[in-house]
């Protein structure tokens, strides 16, 4: 990921394209050219940027802030599938064949999103084919997760869920520190429960549990230190 922070001369006035990782492997006289087709849209907390069922076409690029990938239960209840943050993008499957949405997703927080045309990306392939092999690696990652996540929802008790969403959280959240792990939430409880399928309640009282048991310290309800690394994983 750059160091361009907001605004930079390579970016013209516009957010940096060499935030977004499958990016950061092209030199800067080709980061302009994409600068230059990229659409800038900021959207608010809660605000959608696609409903399942939409066109995707496009390539949503994240450079500030998070994105909650999600669909409805049969019961109306969410399901989340990704949490995204900067550098990460939406709209991979559109890039291989132009369809409709599979999900929803939804801004966590005020998120600015750069976007790109399908017909524009296939232009940047052609001229940078390893992009392509840094978006399958991508997509590798995304379905492995899936993957994880619906053996846990569908053999794993509720304390193992938790744990395997702590654990998968850290990847992207986590700041590592001696002897322990810092990991900032993007999700509320609220969240957390969508995400293994089970209740805010719940949630909040394995939570609690796993204080208890020195396993995690709970700072607020946005931070969470990961004191006992290892029996979080034995737990998942």
């Amino acid at each position: 990921m750059s160091n361009c922070n907001g605004v930079c001369d390579l970016c013209h006035g516009k957010y940096c394209a060499k935030k977004v990782s499958i990016f950061s492997i092209l030199p800067e006289e080709e980061l302009a050219e994409i600068t230059d087709k990229i659409e800038i849209k900021k959207y608010k907390k809660n605000d959608m940027l696609f409903f399942e069922g939409d066109i995707s076409d496009k390539l949503f690029l994240i450079n500030r802030g998070r994105i909650k990938a999600f669909k409805y239960t049969k019961d109306g209840k969410e399901q989340i599938i990704y949490i995204l943050a900067e550098g990460d993008f939406l709209g991979d499957m559109s890039l291989i064949k132009a369809g409709e949405f599979k999900f929803n997703a939804v801004a966590m927080e005020d998120t600015t999103i750069s976007i790109l045309t399908k017909t524009d990306f296939d232009n940047i392939l052609l001229k940078n084919p390893n992009i392509a092999l840094k978006i399958l690696g991508v997509i590798h990652d995304r379905v492995a997760s899936l993957e994880n996540q619906i053996q846990r929802l569908g053999t794993k008790d509720i304390e193992s869920r938790l744990a395997g969403l702590l654990l998968s959280l850290i990847k992207d959240f986590g700041t590592p520190k001696k002897n322990i792990v810092e990991l900032e939430i993007p999700l509320s409880r609220e969240d957390m429960a969508n995400y293994i399928g089970s209740t805010r309640e719940t949630v909040s009282r394995k939570l609690s549990l796993l204080q208890d048991e020195n396993i995690i310290d709970l700072i607020g309800n946005k931070k969470i230190i990961i004191k006992d690394l290892n029996t979080l994983e034995d737990l998942a």
